[in-house]
């Protein structure tokens, strides 16, 4: 019987001690940060969640706002907006945040007509955002009364300009009781060229760089070291919680930069993982993910 109790103790001894050695590399883990929206094959937004794959989704995208315009949304084959058929996505949101999933509404992308014109303009559109896709009201919420939990910068087109304001405009909406997270998708060339003056706010929480159509710093077969100097560069420049690797999904969804997984999880994430701003991947898009089954395969290693 005494022998049997000293197993006993040995093995919850040993039991505390691999508890306490494995916390620091459950600290360093990252999540898959998913963009979703640009094709209606990809399945809805419940089933995206569903998967236990992504802990960020961004809902892409809002291809239409400031100077005035009448805000519009796109999102693929999912619903039409101008029908008001998107609201039911609103439900699918909540299905992701009961989840413990970060869902955030993409401004941008690379084809729409946006841009910020004054300081006023950019109040304008936070208000926007806030009213209709965050935590205010409006009797036009395009996804129904989900409160998302924040807002994605993905710009790729126009002006520089007075995203910088945007940012700040956005911020502030974080005192009103819940926090309303700043994401963005610079592209990896360091600055980037339109988001540089917003991602110096310091108010960004996330951002997941392109590093795929940009040969200068992304990767290309047998050389990883471009991409360790921008990943370098960003990390070291940029006031910001969680800096995230955005790569294509599949080789067709980006025209270069696609980074096979093998050499994704033994070659290239060890390295990015000494920095304690690592946050994880990002991955470019829902639909290309499912064609290739990216994400299962480095899941276990991000």
């Amino acid at each position: 019987m005494t022998n049997i109790n000293f197993v006993k103790h040995v093995i919850y001894f040993l039991l505390l001690i691999s508890c306490f050695f494995t916390k620091p590399s459950d600290a360093s883990r990252g999540g898959i940060a998913i963009y979703w929206g640009q094709n209606g094959n990809e399945g809805n937004l419940s089933a995206t969640c569903a998967t236990g794959r992504y802990a960020y989704v961004n809902v892409a995208f809002l291809v239409k706002f400031g100077n005035g315009q009448t805000p519009e949304l796109n999102l693929a084959g999912h619903c039409n907006p101008a029908a008001n058929t998107c609201t039911r996505i609103g439900s699918q949101v909540k299905d992701c945040q009961s989840r413990g999933i970060k869902v955030m509404l993409s401004l941008g992308g690379g084809i729409g007509n946006y841009s910020i014109g004054s300081k006023k303009d950019a109040k304008m559109v936070a208000d926007y955002l806030w009213n209709n896709f965050l935590g205010g009201k409006s009797s036009s919420r395009p996804l129904g009364d989900a409160v998302l939990d924040g807002i994605d910068f993905n710009i790729e087109l126009g002006s520089p300009q007075h995203w910088d304001d945007l940012a700040r405009s956005l911020s502030k909406f974080s005192h009103k009781g819940r926090k309303v997270y700043l994401t963005g998708a610079p592209q990896c060339p360091f600055p980037d060229r339109l988001m540089g003056s917003a991602l110096n706010t310091k108010f960004f929480d996330y951002v997941w760089i392109q590093f795929y159509n940009n040969p200068p710093c992304s990767y290309t077969l047998d050389n990883t070291q471009n991409l360790f100097d921008s990943w370098n560069k960003w990390t070291t420049s940029i006031t910001v919680k969680k800096i995230f690797l955005g790569l294509p999904a599949a080789p067709e969804a980006a025209g270069s930069g696609y980074i096979p997984p093998d050499v994704l999880t033994s070659q290239i994430l060890p390295m990015l993982k000494k920095s304690g701003k690592y946050g994880g991947v990002m991955l470019w898009s829902k639909f290309w993910d499912d064609k290739s089954g990216y994400s299962s395969s480095l899941l276990a290693s991000v």
